[in-house]
C-alpha cells in the first residue's frame, strides 16, 4: 500500500514516518512540507538516516492521489483546503489536525477563530477512536483523528458510561501532557527554562479539545455529559496522564471486571491489575492506553487514572491503527513495539 504524509515536519509527522518505517504492508511515497522542500528527511529528522531516503516535496495533487492513503499531519485549517480534490479523486483520508472532528460547524468555527473550508464533509467524517467506532472507520473515506486529550478521557469514560453506572451531571477530568502536546512551534512559553522543573494548569476556563471530548461522551453515552476538563502541563518531551473524577450511581457494580470485560478484546488498551497506578513512562513511543480504576475508601466516588502516549495513541499511533482498519490490514501492523524504558 502506498501512503503519503502532508506536512510532516512536526512531531505527529516524524512520529508518523517511524511508526511507518517499520510497517510490513506500507511504503510512504511522499512526504511534504513547502518550507522544507527538496531537503532531506533524514536532514531534519537524524533518528531516520539509513531509515528513510524521502525527500520533502511541494505538495502536488497528482502524486498525492496516487496514493492509497494521505495522512494530514497539519494545522487545523490546512486539510480543509485540500481533502474535498483528494476524495474526488479516489484517496482515503486520516486528518490528524481538528479539522472534521467536531460535527457543529458553527461550534469549530467559534472555538478555532476562522470559517470552515469544507463544510460539506464534515457529516461524513468519522471519529477515529476505534474502540468505540471501529466498523464505522473500515468503510470510511475521511477519518478525523482524535486529539489526545479527548482520547484518554474518552477511553477512561467509555465502560462507565455504556454502563450507565455514574452520575453524567457532574464528571471531572484534570489531563497532564509533555511539552510535545503543544507542537512544535517556536514558543517562548515551551522554552526548557520555562518549562523544566515545573508543573501548571492552563486554559482552565476552556480548551478547544472540550467540545469534541464532549460530543465523544455524548455519542457514547446517549445524552449529553456534563464535563469539567482542565489541561496541565508536565515538564516531560511527551505523555499524557488523566484522571478522573465521577460519582457512582450503581455501587455494586464491580468496576475492576467492568473496565477488564469492556477492553477485553481491545489490543491497544491495557486494563491495569487493581490498585495499580499507570505510569507515562509504561506507554513512551507505544500505541497503548494503560488505566486503572479505583473507588477511594469504598465509597461512591470512581476515579480513572489513564496514561498514553500523546504522539502515539494520542496522535500518529491511532491513525496508523485506523488506516490498517480502513484498509483490511491487520489492525498491530506496525504497532507492536513495546514501549521505550527508561
Amino acid at each position: 500500500m502506498k501512503v503519503a504524509i502532508v506536512g510532516a515536519t512536526g512531531y505527529t509527522g516524524v512520529e508518523l514516518l517511524r511508526l511507518l518505517s517499520g510497517h510490513p504492508q506500507v511504503e510512504v511515497e511522499v512526504i511534504t512540507s513547502r518550507a522544507e522542500a527538496g531537503r532531506p528527511v533524514a536532514a531534519l529528522f537524524p533518528n531516520l538516516r539509513g531509515i528513510s531516503e524521502l525527500v520533502f516535496s511541494e505538495p502536488d495533487e497528482q502524486q498525492l492521489a496516487a496514493c492509497d492513503v494521505v495522512f494530514f499531519a497539519t494545522p487545523h485549517g490546512v486539510a480543509q483546503a485540500t481533502v474535498p480534490a483528494l476524495l474526488a479523486r479516489g484517496c482515503r483520508i486520516i486528518d490528524l489536525s481538528a479539522d472534521f472532528r467536531i460535527r457543529d460547524v458553527a461550534l469549530w468555527e467559534q472555538w478555532y477563530q476562522q470559517p470552515h473550508a469544507a463544510p460539506e464533509l464534515v457529516a461524513e467524517a468519522v471519529y477515529g477512536l476505534p474502540e468505540v467506532n471501529r466498523d464505522a472507520i473500515k468503510t470510511a473515506r475521511l477519518v478525523a483523528c482524535p486529539g489526545c486529550y479527548p482520547t484518554s478521557v474518552q477511553l477512561g469514560l467509555l465502560p462507565l458510561l455504556q454502563a450507565g453506572c455514574i452520575d453524567l451531571g457532574d464528571v471531572i477530568a484534570n489531563s497532564a501532557s509533555g511539552a510535545s502536546g503543544a507542537g512544535k512551534q517556536a514558543s517562548v512559553a515551551n522554552l526548557l527554562s520555562e518549562v523544566n522543573d515545573s508543573f501548571k494548569a492552563y486554559a482552565a476556563s476552556g480548551h478547544r479539545h472540550l467540545p469534541e471530548i464532549q460530543q465523544g461522551l455524548a455519542d457514547i453515552a446517549g445524552e449529553p455529559v456534563a464535563l469539567t476538563f482542565v489541561p496541565h502541563l508536565l515538564p516531560i518531551n511527551r505523555g499524557i496522564h488523566t484522571t478522573l473524577y465521577a460519582n457512582l450511581t450503581n455501587t455494586e457494580v464491580d468496576l475492576q471486571q467492568l473496565f477488564e470485560r469492556c477492553f477485553a478484546d481491545e489490543p491497544f488498551v491495557d486494563v491495569l491489575p487493581a490498585g495499580s497506578h499507570p505510569e507515562t513512562r509504561s506507554v513512551r513511543g507505544a500505541n497503548v492506553a494503560r488505566i486503572a480504576v479505583h473507588r477511594p475508601q469504598g465509597g461512591n466516588k470512581v476515579v480513572v487514572l489513564v496514561v498514553e502516549d500523546n504522539l502515539t495513541k494520542g496522535a500518529s499511533g491511532q491513525a496508523i491503527q485506523c488506516m490498517n482498519i480502513m484498509l483490511g490490514l491487520d489492525e498491530c501492523d506496525g504497532l507492536s513495539a513495546p514501549a521505550l524504558l527508561p
